[in-house]
């Protein structure tokens, strides 16, 4: 009974003494970080979404432009390649926070409905005229792809078509219109595929078929189009004596009050930066070395 005694003694002279402010052993601490700059979290890289043509994407030339944009306004472009028809109607329904397309009447249709703000010229090709090399409907050289539309329907020779709405389609069947040839009731072997720009060519090089192309993409191509050859248009735009195939591009802001959810800022930025004079630069050098000539020429199709 006197151990217990004692021994409680001692635990309540423990205790006292605790509470009384007995040391303790210090929490270990974490050694300081090495002078140095201080560690942030990367601000999360915006997004702007493009929609645009086959043609800027099959040719190669917003692979090679739109580093430069990422890097000096910290965002990721979205490429959304399709036919310019579809690429309003991406903008239309507010799937998309800039378009660049070819088409002038339905870009400003685009932007008469209120749809898109402040239409741009970025820069131009032109249309020309491939087929077989063996030339079955004789079209080589011919001046006006009109004149060469005809020999074609004449001969039932195959007619590759786009048939997506895109711009290249669109002036595609203006030419038909030209001619008074309704191709779907009237050619036999008018091929309608519903395919971007880089599919028709390829179609048209497996079939031994005529097609209209806008001179970039099939520049680009031409090596994987052994069977196909340019036929009306030229070696180059200034030897293109058809003024009709010129193939002007515009960029379009979609409108902000349309769709919530869209980056105007960004989408703004975008269309300054595509129009700025070093990315003009950009575009009309691109393609030069490979190919002896630009696949677009920066600005507005010289009168």
């Amino acid at each position: 009974m006197k151990r217990v005694q004692t021994w409680l003694l001692s635990l309540a002279m423990l205790l006292a003494l605790a509470a009384c402010g007995t040391p303790t052993a210090a929490p270990a601490t974490t050694a300081a970080p090495a002078a140095g700059p201080t560690a942030t979290p990367a601000a999360a890289a915006r997004t702007l979404r493009l929609a645009t043509t086959t043609s800027t994407a099959d040719s190669g030339l917003l692979d090679a432009i739109l580093p430069d944009f990422e890097q000096k306004y910290s965002a990721k472009v979205q490429v959304v390649a399709v036919g310019t028809g579809q690429a309003l109607k991406l903008g239309q329904n507010g799937d998309a926070d800039v378009v660049l397309v070819h088409a002038r009447k339905q870009e400003d249709a685009f932007v008469a409905a209120g749809y898109g703000i402040n239409r741009r010229d970025v820069m131009y090709n032109d249309f020309v005229i491939v087929g077989p090399s063996d030339d079955p409907a004789g079209v080589k050289g011919q001046a006006k792809a009109a004149d060469a539309f005809k020999a074609i329907a004449a001969k039932q020779a195959i007619f590759d078509a786009r048939g997506d709405g895109s711009g290249t389609s669109t002036k595609e069947l203006s030419i038909w219109a030209s001619t008074g040839i309704s191709p779907t009731a009237d050619l036999k072997q008018y091929k309608s595929l519903g395919q971007g720009m880089g599919e028709t060519l390829t179609t048209a090089n497996e079939q031994g078929g005529y097609a209209l192309t806008d001179r970039g993409t099939f520049l680009a191509m031409r090596e994987k189009l052994p069977n196909l050859a340019l036929l009306v248009g030229g070696a180059t735009i200034d030897e293109n004596k058809d003024k009709a195939l010129l193939n002007p591009y515009g960029v379009i802001p979609v409108n902000p009050a349309k769709h919530s959810g869209i980056d105007a800022e960004l989408a703004e930025q975008f269309a300054a930066w595509i129009t700025s004079p070093a990315t003009q630069a950009a575009i009309g050098a691109f393609g030069k070395d490979k190919f002896g000539q630009p696949l677009f020429y920066s600005g507005v199709p010289k009168p």
